[in-house]
């Protein structure tokens, strides 16, 4: 099968699409023939080698965690998804590196599955699982309710498009960052309030927050304008252990759980249209486009999700 692979790590330079094997499955996964795939931070950090103390990959390795695709093998203990069916998912991390979604065939464990919702193509499905999924369950985590005052940083990157609508979904007022040509397009999303992080600081504009949603490693100011009891959680810094003991602020990191049973719940809410995917760009799975889509999402500076379509399908719309 077609693949974009590394055979070692660096920049954007060492994607290559080649042939290898099409992946075993287990009697716990599915086989998907793979229409589209998506970009994610974690793609061109991987690359980098930066996930090297978390996994012992094996070259040449496979990277992506984004699918959507139709099912065409299932193994002996799946009984809830058959073959045929549209489905979209984050799988697991292979712990060896060969099972990535940058691929014209991945395995998936029937857990992680949830069927597409039939009102978008397959390159929409492919942009909501991990971001989306992050959005929710770091939500979840803050603890967000009605009538609550939430900080979502970097509102028109990948994840922030997700968390302004389920927050606004919530009830909860929603105040982001972002530059100021992406204004209006957190605002059409949700944002209650914009701040333009190259004229001023969170710290500067906002207090007696009840929740921050950190993406962007801003953690002193994100704890600073918490109202006493309030909940900040970052993806994207370590923090220390000051940080974490923060008196009467609940201050933690966040980890993406990747479950089929949450991921269907962002799928009923494309469904009934309470929930926007927004695609920056898309890109052919080649050696140039995977390069492209990488160098894309290197610059911080794409508006949603960037998508990479494996194949052209008969019936674009499906």
């Amino acid at each position: 099968m077609k693949a974009a692979v590394i055979h070692q790590y660096g920049d954007s330079s060492q994607l290559e699409v080649s042939d290898i094997a099409v992946p075993a499955i287990k009697a716990d996964e599915v086989l998907v023939e793979n229409m589209a795939t998506s970009i994610n931070p974690i793609d061109y950090k991987a690359r980098q080698g930066l996930l090297q103390g978390m996994f012992q990959w094996q070259f040449p390795v496979v990277l992506g965690w984004d699918i959507a695709g139709r099912i065409i093998a299932v193994g002996d203990d799946v009984h809830d998804f058959h073959v045929g069916d549209a489905i979209f998912a984050r799988p697991d991390i292979d712990p060896i590196g060969k099972n990535g979604t940058y691929a014209e065939y991945t395995a998936v464990k029937a857990d992680k599955l949830a069927r597409k919702p039939d009102n978008i193509s397959f390159e929409a499905a492919a942009a909501v699982p991990l971001a989306g999924l992050t959005a929710l369950q770091m939500l979840r985590q803050l603890q967000v309710k009605a009538g609550q005052k939430v900080l979502i940083q970097a509102g028109a990157g990948g994840v922030g498009i997700y968390a302004i609508q389920l927050a606004k979904n919530l009830g909860a007022y929603v105040a982001t960052t972002a530059s100021h040509s992406n204004r209006d397009f957190v605002t059409s999303l949700g944002a209650d309030r914009v701040i333009d992080y190259h004229q001023e600081t969170i710290a500067e504009v906002l207090s007696d927050y009840d929740a921050v949603f950190d993406m962007v490693g801003d953690i002193d100011n994100g704890i600073a304008i918490l109202k006493p009891g309030g909940h900040f959680v970052t993806i994207s810094a370590t923090l220390t252990e000051a940080q974490k003991q923060t008196a009467n602020k609940t201050v933690s990191e966040g980890w993406l759980e990747t479950n089929g049973q949450d991921l269907a719940i962002l799928a009923d809410a494309i469904t009934d249209g309470t929930l926007e995917i927004v695609v920056d760009s898309v890109y052919p799975l080649t050696t140039d486009g995977i390069r492209a889509a990488h160098e894309r999402s290197e610059t911080h500076h794409a508006r949603g999700k960037i998508v990479v379509k494996v194949k052209v399908t008969e019936l674009e719309g499906e």
